[in-house]
């Protein structure tokens, strides 16, 4: 995706491909400016691709550009504060409007006198925001953002809540709905890639996959209690036609969920499959997604 023209402040959902146009990370790409006035890219990645997408910018990075690059993981830590009141909890403790940052932006900015990027961003669907400290302040700013939303309800929350938030608004996690194995159109990601003008890792191969139809990321609702898991089967009669990538009990919809990838001849809302769940098939409808977006 192009980001040559992103503003100061601007940031953008991206995907890094391979050779074969298999997706090899979904990242955010920030533009962000010093306080002294240098401007600089950053790019944050999922935790378990850090290892190979280091590797493979250094492989790939125009050397006689001057294009340089450096790892900050571990001297940084990101915290999350999503919900609806997530904004009334920050922006005291930073010296940022956040209310007027509209989502997708960032910036530099000071919490309690140390300099921290704080972004209109998250992987919850939620309204909120994320910060991004260094690694010694984390401790000290989680204790008082804990201490700061205390009265409005803040609790702290881990992977596994964010997981049911991310699979309610369709967010695909890499792992399970991303892979070398999956291109970007087969994901429902076409938005994030763009194919004019200029070259790029993959990009001959997307051109071919473009209008590639064989199988589609779908959404799937069931009745009861029992909830299908990742490569759990799916078939339309008797037919096998696809697997499920994640699936989860939905506390906010109260039905079980799952996303899949289904051959695109069955791909239809309001198709009706079943899943196999430990040897017994059980009803499962394609809907729309996301199945739950918060009211705006």
């Amino acid at each position: 995706r192009r980001v040559a023209d992103l503003p100061i402040g601007g940031i953008r959902y991206s995907l890094m491909t391979n050779q074969r146009g298999g997706i090899l990370d979904d990242v955010l790409v920030y533009h962000l400016e010093t306080p002294s006035g240098t401007a600089y890219f950053l790019l944050v990645v999922n935790a378990s691709n850090r290892a190979k997408i280091v590797q493979w910018i250094d492989e790939h990075r125009p050397h006689e550009f001057g294009v340089a690059m450096s790892d900050r993981t571990e001297e940084t830590a990101m915290i999350a504060v999503q919900g609806p009141r997530a904004i009334e909890v920050v922006e005291p403790l930073i010296d940022a409007k956040l209310a007027t940052m509209k989502y997708y932006t960032g910036r530099v900015t000071r919490q309690m006198n140390k300099v921290c990027i704080v972004s209109r961003t998250g992987y919850t669907g939620e309204d909120g925001c994320e910060l991004i400290v260094k690694a010694e302040d984390a401790p000290r700013v989680w204790e008082n953002l804990l201490l700061a939303g205390r009265e409005v309800g803040l609790q702290a929350a881990g992977l596994g809540a964010r997981d049911t938030l991310r699979l309610e608004a369709a967010m695909p996690l890499y792992g399970h709905e991303l892979s070398e194995d999956i291109h970007p159109f087969q994901a429902g990601l076409g938005f994030a890639v763009n194919l004019r003008d200029r070259d790029f890792v993959g990009r001959t191969s997307l051109l071919k996959l473009k209008d590639d139809d064989s199988i589609r990321r779908v959404g799937l609702e069931l009745s009861g209690r029992r909830v299908p898991r990742e490569h759990y089967q799916l078939f339309d009669g008797e037919q096998f036609v696809g697997e499920v990538t994640s699936g989860t009990f939905s506390p906010t919809l109260d039905r079980p969920l799952a996303m899949a990838y289904v051959a695109s001849a069955v791909a239809q809302s309001g198709r009706e499959l079943t899943v196999d769940i430990r040897g017994t098939r059980l009803p499962a409808r394609i809907v729309d997604l996301p199945f739950y977006k918060r009211p705006a």
